[in-house]
């Protein structure tokens, strides 16, 4: 149950306006999500800042961030962005069953994308920490040093929106991810 009613851009505070325009014009409505980050002009500058130095200067493409985004999502068991992100997951290239795998954690044979989602893993799980031996695997596979310090902002971003998630009770209004299979 949301601990907090969403806004619509007509009754949102002043501040956070023109920043849930923008995210609703890129998600083709107004998320419940974002029509609860609007409460705080603060929490709607924060993460519209770290969507925009993303878009600005990251370099992966969308199925990687996507599946970046499914990754820490699943690891905070954040039902809503999961839900989100399988949705742009799928149009960014990757399977149902690929969303799927990444989810529960497993490989997806692409033996670069699954070091870098290990890595992401054991960030999200261990406060920041990152095992040696997970951290050389990507290096192996072909990241370099900048691409790594790269997914720490997308996981940042992610754990803030799951984070946020989990502080709001954020509803569901998305399509419901599937099921992992036990």
């Amino acid at each position: 149950m949301p601990r907090i009613p969403v806004h619509t851009i007509d009754d949102a505070p002043a501040d956070s306006v023109a920043a849930l325009q923008k995210i609703a014009k890129q998600t083709g409505k107004v998320l419940n999500i974002h029509a609860e980050m609007a409460h705080s002009p603060v929490v709607m500058a924060a993460y519209a800042g770290i969507g925009d130095a993303i878009a600005q200067h990251g370099s992966f493409d969308a199925r990687t961030r996507e599946a970046i985004a499914l990754a820490v999502g699943a690891v905070n068991s954040c039902d809503y962005c999961q839900s989100a992100h399988t949705i742009s997951a799928t149009r960014a290239g990757l399977t149902q069953e690929q969303t799927l795998a990444i989810r529960s954690g497993s490989v997806i044979d692409d033996p670069a994308l699954d070091t870098m989602l290990a890595v992401v893993r054991d960030a999200a799980a261990n406060a920041g920490s990152v095992e040696d031996t997970t951290w050389t695997a990507a290096l192996d596979a072909g990241w370099t040093a900048t691409e790594l310090t790269e997914a720490f902002a997308h996981l940042a971003a992610n754990l803030f929106t799951n984070y946020f998630n989990h502080y709001v009770g954020t509803e569901l209004d998305v399509l419901a991810a599937p099921q992992l299979r036990s």
